[in-house]
């Protein structure tokens, strides 16, 4: 599976999502090449559809889905869980995403 963690530079989060990340995959054993996605200039943000940095790409889709939107640009994105709002995904909830991602037929496996 391809895994793409898109960021703007100066973003104070995307090494945690990415760290979190690589160490569900690890844990896992899923085999998956994770590659950083710099996006820095809002052309660039409205050409990948990029809802705020971190955001975290399986096979092209985004791992925590956000509606479709007229315009895109350079800016943080918050994930919600029980807790609360957080600047970066849990290792809970990156684990949930990806089995239901897995679940809904893309490739590799958890």
């Amino acid at each position: 599976m391809r895994v793409e963690v898109l960021y703007f530079d100066g973003c104070p989060t995307y090494l945690q999502a990415e760290k979190t990340l690589r160490g569900v995959l690890a844990r896992e054993a899923a085999e998956a090449v994770v590659e950083l996605v710099v996006v820095n200039t809002d052309e660039d943000a409205h050409r990948l559809r990029f809802p705020g940095s971190p955001t975290i790409r399986v096979d092209g889709e985004d791992l925590f889905p956000v509606p479709e939107r007229a315009g895109y640009a350079l800016g943080c994105r918050m994930y919600a869980n029980s807790e609360g709002l957080r600047w970066s995904p849990t290792d809970e909830m990156l684990w949930e995403a990806l089995k239901k991602k897995e679940s809904g037929g893309a490739e590799g496996s958890l």
